[in-house]
């Protein structure tokens, strides 16, 4: 075991947590009073006046690079599509004893990168080295404030759905980074491509742009378009009528899916927002989401009855990972 590694089982000494985890506090943000530190239980916040809580708790399990930036985006996805701003955010590491401190300081960098991007302050949280996982568990939970208070029952027959981005670009993303041997017909150049999918997975430039037009948003993750669209209609008991036609999904996802047999549709799909809009306003938001340089398109409606969307919880990803290896050509 390297030199960097050699750490007590349990949390970190005081003295290496200053150093190495409490200094990566993401944006100064002058509401927090009390943030993390040595001896602190809780943080402490002015609250503004006027403005509603919104909280979102999501974890990263067994990822070992880029684990920081998915967990702060993913969290803050959540605040987004509440029509929310994220502001703090609480973070908790339990690191096998293996990848010791330097895993946690590096994921606490990145952390500490992405939140200072979008104005977040992490307020505090947990660190620990375990000899009782092989793979990491990184915890975040987000706080943030919002104006708008979105409810399933306003949704009614008539609004429009929009999807912005393209479907499933985040699974793509995931396989030509993970499992480039099951992209056998792909030159270097359309992998890269598909590896910078990830710079897209936040929503929270969209979700700003037009939550003022909003009825509800969504951020279909594991089980996808789909899956997403599913969790809605469930939640506002309402029937969906979607527009296969007008689905945006990339050239080379179509490709791949063909390919490797797989529903493009039910591929995790971080990133994509899903919004719900008064008929009446859909051209506006179209408009703002292209004034902000983010493709939107119409997918789909809210009908009487059930519609004709597939109701799906099924996850392609997990499927295609496991695939067997393939000798690279």
């Amino acid at each position: 075991m390297s030199l960097e590694n050699r750490v007590q089982l349990g949390k970190l000494p005081p003295a290496e947590l200053e150093s190495q985890i409490l200094r990566y506090r993401g944006a100064i943000r002058p509401e927090v009073l009390v943030g993390p530190g040595i001896g602190e239980d809780a943080a402490i916040i002015e609250w503004p006046d006027g403005k509603l809580l919104t909280v979102s708790s999501d974890p990263i399990v067994g990822a070992k690079e880029g684990a920081g930036r998915y967990l702060v985006h993913v969290n803050a996805n959540d605040i987004a599509c509440k029509g929310g701003d994220p502001a703090y955010m609480v973070v908790t590491l339990i690191v096998p004893l293996s990848m010791g401190k330097g895993f946690a300081e590096r994921t606490m960098a990145e952390i500490d990168q992405e939140c200072r991007k979008i104005g977040v302050a992490v307020v505090g949280g947990h660190t620990e080295i375990t000899d009782r996982y092989e793979n990491p568990v990184v915890m975040g939970t987000m706080i943030g404030t919002t104006q708008y208070r979105y409810r399933s029952e306003s949704l009614a027959p008539g609004d429009v759905l929009l999807a912005t981005k393209h479907i499933g670009l985040e699974g793509m993303a995931i396989l030509a980074h993970d499992r480039p041997d099951l992209l056998q017909s792909a030159s270097k150049e359309e992998l890269e491509a598909m590896c910078r999918w990830l710079e897209d997975i936040s929503v929270l430039p969209e979700a700003t742009a037009i939550r003022h037009l909003s009825k509800f948003m969504h951020d279909p993750t594991e089980g996808g378009f789909l899956g997403g669209l599913s969790e809605l209609s469930r939640l506002g008991r309402i029937g969906v009528e979607v527009d296969f036609s007008s689905l945006p999904l990339d050239p080379m996802t179509v490709r791949f899916s063909r390919e490797l047999g797989f529903d493009p549709l039910k591929l995790i799909s971080s990133g994509v927002l899903l919004a719900v809009v008064r008929e009446a306003e859909v051209e506006e938001a179209l408009t703002v989401l292209a004034q902000g340089g983010i493709d939107g398109s119409v997918v789909g409606r809210i009908v009487e009855g059930p519609g004709n969307l597939e109701v799906s919880t099924e996850e392609e990803l997990w499927r295609l990972l496991d695939m067997p290896r393939r000798e690279i050509l």
